[in-house]
């Protein structure tokens, strides 16, 4: 069963407190090309407090330019970048998402986050996340169809099996039993265990150790689903005692280990892809069923009437469709604008951010999948 995914931050959809920073960039993976990373980083900030010093003056803006400045000079984060960056900053918050692909460059100061761009990002891909387990290293990827990256654990989460158990690692348990009387001095050790079960005995408490704290601090946040790459026999011990409502029943059985990133995407993507179609299906068929019932539409105007009152349950949207212009919250419609250059308003990606904002659920399809040919479809949640 695949779970609904929402990674956008529930607090990048809600009110901040102003002002809010929002930075996107592209990132080199490799020296030499991201020696200039750090550079065109301090550019953007310095736009960035350029646009606020206008609106709401020094004060209000140092303490945020000096936390991004902060970051400009940790070199060992520049040092592991991926494709590109979204940094988020507010009185109150402070974000930083590092992304598998590139963006356009921009720096924004307004009241709310610029967050547009991660929509299509995050919505339109298949992302998932791989647990590679062995009964001594914890290694957690995440990734999509095309790209797969080893993320930085939560300090909470185990890496290893002595990190996860210290000295409480089981010992032996041992009797002593006499035999021909205590005068006779004779004794004989008697383990309750063998030194199999013992193991056995670990490894599970190892391995709950690890799912506790996967769920906890990786799975929940993201919502993504967790596919196990372990050994056939360490499939079964974690699965018996995972509680991760975000575990695929099917996994990858093998030795992680023997495994390059590339290999391990791929074997990852055989697993998510029968399924992730099967979701498709089932929301294309209620979606013909709802609009049969007049509980859902394809025209942009009542669907947008329906998310601004918080009455869409699924958006569906075109990857290669863009309506230019926006939503006017206030009049309850569709703004709609001519595209120049550089402009990044988008009546689609309003429509997501409004349907998020509302515990909706939106996934972005290519042009194939697509059920209408407005480019937009919507299953409500009632009439």
């Amino acid at each position: 069963m695949m779970n609904r995914v929402t990674p956008i931050p529930e607090e990048l959809l809600r009110v901040q407190t102003s002002p809010c920073i929002s930075i996107y960039m592209q990132t080199s993976r490799c020296y030499p090309e991201n020696a200039q990373d750090p550079l065109r980083f301090k550019n953007l900030v310095s736009k960035a407090e350029s646009d606020a010093l206008k609106s709401v003056g020094k004060r209000v803006i140092a303490p945020l330019i000096e936390r991004l400045r902060m970051l400009q000079e940790e070199k060992d984060f520049w040092n592991h970048t991926l494709e590109g960056l979204a940094i988020f900053v507010s009185p109150d918050y402070f974000k930083v998402f590092k992304l598998q692909q590139a963006v356009n460059e921009q720096a924004y100061v307004s009241d709310v986050f610029f967050i547009k761009p991660l929509i299509r990002i995050y919505q339109m891909n298949e992302r998932f996340q791989v647990l590679a387990l062995t009964k001594t290293e914890v290694h957690l990827f995440e990734g999509n169809r095309y790209r797969l990256d080893e993320i930085e654990m939560d300090r909470e989460v185990p890496k290893t099996m002595i990190e996860a158990l210290g000295t409480e690692i089981t010992p032996p348990h041992m009797t002593i039993a006499s035999y021909g009387g205590v005068a006779q001095g004779s004794f004989m050790r008697h383990g309750h265990s063998s030194r199999k079960d013992e193991e056995e005995l670990d490894e599970e408490r190892f391995f709950r150790a690890v799912d506790h704290a996967i769920t906890e601090r990786h799975s929940k946040p993201s919502g993504l689903p967790l596919i196990l790459a372990a050994l056939p026999q360490h499939q079964s011990v974690f699965r018996s005692v995972s509680r991760n409502p975000h575990l695929l029943e099917d996994g990858i059985a093998g030795d992680p280990r023997l495994l390059e990133t590339d290999a391990l995407r791929e074997l990852a993507w055989k697993v998510l892809e029968p399924q992730w179609q099967r979701k498709i299906d089932g929301l294309l068929a209620r979606f013909e069923e709802a609009l049969s019932k007049a509980l859902g539409s394809d025209n942009p105007f009542y669907i947008t009437e329906a998310a601004l009152a918080g009455n869409v349950s699924v958006l569906l949207l075109d990857q290669q469709r863009i309506y230019p212009g926006g939503i006017d919250a206030a009049a309850g419609d569709i703004s709609f604008s001519k595209m120049t250059p550089g402009n990044e308003h988008d009546v689609l990606e309003d429509l997501a951010i409004t349907v998020l904002g509302k515990g909706g659920e939106v996934l972005v399809l290519p042009p194939e999948r697509m059920p209408t040919v407005s480019g937009v479809a919507a299953i409500f949640r009632h009439e």
